[in-house]
């Protein structure tokens, strides 16, 4: 507890960039969370363009509810 788990287009990260990611990812949630580095978990699932659509935005858009941000291209009403 807790998992953060981000899809995104493909892409190659370069081993600085993932640790990039991963200690700002770990440092807010433990932060907000109020708990320790060794009980965040994070994972990358990179996503082709072509299938976004239905494997992203469908799934968000049917769990809507659970989104803390939405896309920006995204109508809020």
């Amino acid at each position: 507890m807790p998992h953060i788990h981000v899809r995104h287009y493909p892409r190659n990260f370069t081993a600085e960039q993932l640790k990039e990611i991963d200690e700002a990812v770990t440092a807010a949630v433990t932060r907000t969370f109020a708990t320790g580095e060794d009980t965040v978990s994070i994972s990358l699932e990179p996503v082709t363009p072509e299938d976004w659509d239905v494997q992203v935005l469908d799934d968000i858009a049917a769990r809507r509810d659970l989104l803390l941000k939405a896309p920006g291209y995204w109508n809020e009403s």
